[in-house]
Formats: structure tokens, C-alpha cells, sequence
């Protein structure tokens, strides 16, 4: 395998592990630079942008006292500046003292589309495929609702 190949590779594995830190941390601008800006992401809702993304993530996960989510096997074909990854993903998800069990696991795979920028690897499209959850999907279930819902109005 070609110096470059390895490099991009590895470049590329930061991206998707990237991601993964920024959701669990919270850390929105560290979000921001796993996205090109007009990235379109499909996680049962499509998202188009990089602020829609982040908007996204952060309404959902405001919803979980902690989560921990887990990227494996990633798998990479190259072509100049695009790739095509396809990852594995293990998303745990605590609520503690939520009635029903404080825990909710999703299993599935990213399948990815990324572009090299001036910045580095970027993911220019995402798919999240959930292929088996466990436990109480009751908080997340409930704060999609919300978000759909969009703020209340009080009296």
C-alpha cells in the first residue's frame, strides 16, 4: 500500500473516531470539523448542512445524562479526494432514574461519503442504519417527539 494511501486512511479513521468524541463530549465545534458545510446526513431524519447536523445532535443527545458511542471496522475505498467507509457503530445512551431501565443501546453502521477539503477529510454524506437496539428507547423516543414538536409557547 502507497505512503499516501496510509496517510489518507488513517486521516480518514480520525474523522469517523472524531465524531464519536465529539457527540459523547458535547463538543459542537469539534463536530463542525468532521462535516463539510452543506453535508447532508440521514439518521431517520435527513439533515442537510452542517448546522442542521449540529443542531440535531445536540437536541438529541441534551436528552441523556451520558452517552458512549463506539466506531469499529471501518472500511475504506479510496479515489483521489473521495472515499466511500462504511463503519460499525455501538451507541450506548444512560438516562439515570429513567422509569423502564436508564439504559438504551443501538447497534448498526455508518455508511459514508467523504470528500478531501483544504481543511482535511471530511464526511460530505452519512447514513445511519440501526440494525438492533436493547432497552429503553422511551427517552429517545420522547425527545425526538419534542424536537418535532418545536418549542412550547407558555402562557
Amino acid at each position: 500500500m502507497p505512503t499516501e494511501e496510509i496517510v489518507d486512511r488513517l486521516a480518514i479513521h480520525d474523522v469517523l473516531f472524531r465524531y464519536a468524541h465529539a457527540l459523547d463530549d458535547r463538543d459542537s465545534q469539534l463536530l463542525r470539523t468532521c462535516f463539510t458545510d452543506d453535508a447532508v446526513c440521514e439518521v431517520g431524519a435527513t439533515l442537510s448542512g452542517i448546522d442542521a447536523i449540529i443542531a440535531f445532535a445536540e437536541g438529541v443527545l441534551s436528552g441523556f445524562d451520558v452517552t458512549q458511542h463506539l466506531i469499529a471496522n471501518p472500511r475504506c475505498t479510496i479515489d483521489g479526494d473521495r472515499a466511500d467507509c462504511a463503519c460499525d457503530l455501538q451507541a450506548q445512551h444512560v438516562t439515570r432514574g429513567a422509569p423502564g431501565g436508564e439504559h438504551y443501546v443501538i447497534g448498526g453502521r455508518y455508511d459514508d461519503k467523504l470528500v478531501r477539503t483544504p481543511e482535511g477529510w471530511r464526511i460530505a454524506h452519512r447514513r445511519l442504519r440501526v440494525t438492533w437496539s436493547q432497552g429503553n428507547s422511551v427517552p429517545l423516543t420522547s425527545r425526538l417527539r419534542e424536537m418535532r414538536a418545536g418549542p412550547q409557547e407558555s402562557d
